[in-house]
């Protein structure tokens, strides 16, 4: 018995490293749906090709839906650059903070 291998779905995360306004890019784009009260995310569904896009304020997003990475790369292209008439500003830096380093009493 030899099983059939059959690309499906393909989930992927990738970071814009800016700040969205999804309240107003729901506005202006009809694929885009936005309800923050249900869910902090925007969710963009594209239709060639076939994949949905959940987008963060933050400007990180995972797609899913795609079956190639040609696909993949497509969508993220094309929604990067409609999602760009829309961004705020860069994602702030992540917050780092100092580990604390115990130092012996003499």
């Amino acid at each position: 018995m030899n099983p059939v291998i059959k690309i499906e779905n393909i989930v992927v995360s990738a970071d814009l490293h800016a700040e969205i306004d999804l309240y107003a890019l729901s506005k202006k784009v009809r694929e885009v749906d936005y309800e923050p009260e249900q869910f902090p995310g925007a969710i963009f569904k594209i239709a060639e090709p076939h994949v949905s896009i959940i987008l963060f304020k933050n400007g990180k997003m995972i797609c899913t839906g795609a079956n190639t990475e040609a696909n993949i790369k497509k969508a993220l292209e094309y929604a990067a650059k409609i999602i760009a008439k829309h961004v705020i500003g860069p994602s702030p830096p992540p917050k780092v903070v100092p580990p604390k380093v115990a130092v012996p009493k003499s």
